[in-house]
């Protein structure tokens, strides 16, 4: 298949590994932005065929596993005690709140319903004008757009019993406070493509020239990785540090106008927590007041308790990348993706699900 076996390739793949050896001579630890990137080199093997000298950091770019405890228990809350229709992606319903995931209410009898767009929201409203329906829009860059057009579609068709839930988060603000950490090792970054697809890759080159830092931005299937990862290895071997972008069949400079152009519409840059890390200034997406009757949290009261995290979840330390997921205490014993303690062992984008389902990949880094 054209623009995917040729990013497959067993033999384009060798060829790029061996340049890779040839051409590295330092020590690099090189941080991918998103977790589809890490589940593809886990997945693959990538891991084990690169040389010891070049160490992968899985960063926080799991949308899932960022979203706050409090936006779960609001979400619980919402379809618990308001009854709404609270619909939402697969991986959500499954992550732990403070008390129960959006699974276990479903479980007692809440309508949680899973879908694959919002606008399928906007159309459950239409047909159920006496319940309200949320839609918990969760996600980077890549899913505000849609999330965007439900709002407005919903505001043009008339819809009131509409709104979202909103935890939309921006990756460069996190790869600023990555590197603002004092603790930060990161040498490169390895960018994500499909962020990149939505808004361009204009935002990355202050970050390139404040830190001194090679960004590559990169796909997602195994010669796409390889790719981004010789690049940036090129770089710091030549003490250089520049945006690149491996991913020109997908990236253009500009990004997705029309998308922006929703985004712009509806959403305001604002502060915004990340589970397992904090609060990271400018980070996130919030709804305009110009649309408040579509956003949940200015629409609903929630009485409810404070939310907590379990003190024994490690899930920030794995997504600022200090540790790998098979370094937890938990990993594999108390937290499954049966029973998850954090996000990142649900999410399909998670790092600790990734060495779960495919820890033969990773036996030989351990």
């Amino acid at each position: 298949m054209k623009y995917l076996s040729e990013f497959r390739s067993p033999e384009i793949v060798e060829a790029l590994l061996k340049e890779i050896r040839e051409t590295v001579k330092g020590n690099w630890n090189i941080m991918e932005v998103c977790g589809g990137q890490t589940h593809s080199l886990v997945k693959n093997g990538i891991l084990n065929m690169l040389p010891s000298n070049i160490q992968m950091v899985h960063g926080p770019g799991c949308p899932v596993c960022v979203t706050p405890v409090n936006l779960i228990d609001k979400a619980v809350h919402l379809a618990v005690a308001h009854k709404v229709i609270l619909c939402s992606y697969g991986d959500m319903i499954r992550v732990p709140g403070s008390g129960m995931s959006l699974l276990e209410a479903k479980s007692k009898g809440a309508d949680v319903r899973i879908l694959y767009s919002p606008l399928e929201a906007v159309n459950i409203a239409k047909e159920n004008p006496e319940r309200e329906v949320v839609f918990f829009a969760v996600g980077f860059e890549t899913t505000a757009p849609a999330n965007a057009l439900s709002v407005i579609q919903a505001y043009q068709s008339g819809v009131k019993n509409y709104s979202i839930l909103t935890s939309h988060v921006l990756v460069p603000p996190a790869i600023e406070a990555i590197m603002s950490d004092k603790e930060c090792e990161v040498d490169a970054f390895l960018g994500a493509g499909h962020v990149c697809a939505i808004m361009g890759t204009s935002e990355y080159y202050p970050i390139v020239e404040k830190y001194k830092i090679p960004i590559v931005i990169t796909g997602f299937e195994p010669v796409d990785l390889l790719e981004g990862i010789l690049a940036a290895v090129k770089q710091l071997e030549k003490g250089e540090y520049k945006l690149e972008n491996q991913y020109t069949r997908i990236v253009e400079a500009a990004g997705n106008t029309s998308a922006i152009k929703a985004i712009d519409q509806v959403f305001e840059v604002t502060n915004r927590e990340w589970r397992g890390i904090g609060e990271i200034a400018a980070s996130g997406y919030g709804v305009k007041d110009a649309f408040n009757a579509y956003d949940a949290i200015k629409k609903f009261k929630f009485d409810m308790a404070e939310s907590h995290e379990d003190p024994t979840c490690m899930s920030g330390d794995i997504m600022k990348g200090k540790i790998k997921p098979n370094q937890c205490p938990n990993f594999g014993i108390k937290c499954t993706p049966v029973q998850p303690l954090g996000a990142p062992m649900v999410s399909s984008e998670g790092a600790c699900a990734a060495y779960y389902y495919f820890n033969m990949a990773v036996e030989e880094v351990i």
